[in-house]
């Protein structure tokens, strides 16, 4: 093995890790609306839950306007739940790029 990386965890975790934002929808959709692409979300076999995974390090576009992105599509949603990325994942995903 190589040693790849040497940070502080915490350091480690903002620097590299990853969120998810969890949306539980009102009513089920079959599709994610085009106006929605620039997200990258993720639908739910069932279409009850989206899933937006965005990084502090990304360019991607932030949270705040996705959801007044939603409220314009007229997507309402019940329950917001964020998740960080674990250090297994972390570690994983190092792994996996440098592999």
């Amino acid at each position: 093995g190589e040693i790849v990386l040497v940070e502080d965890k915490v350091q480690l975790m903002r620097t590299l890790g990853r969120k998810r934002l969890l949306l539980e929808l009102r009513s089920p959709l079959a599709t994610i609306p085009e106006t929605l692409s620039r997200y990258a979300l993720e639908l739910s076999p069932d279409g009850d839950r989206l899933t937006y995974t965005y990084d502090n390090q990304s360019e991607r576009p932030g949270v705040a306007s996705l959801l007044r992105d939603l409220e314009t599509a007229g997507i309402q949603f019940r329950d917001i739940d964020t998740q960080n990325s674990s250090l297994e994942e972390i570690f994983v995903n190092l792994v996996r790029r440098d592999a």
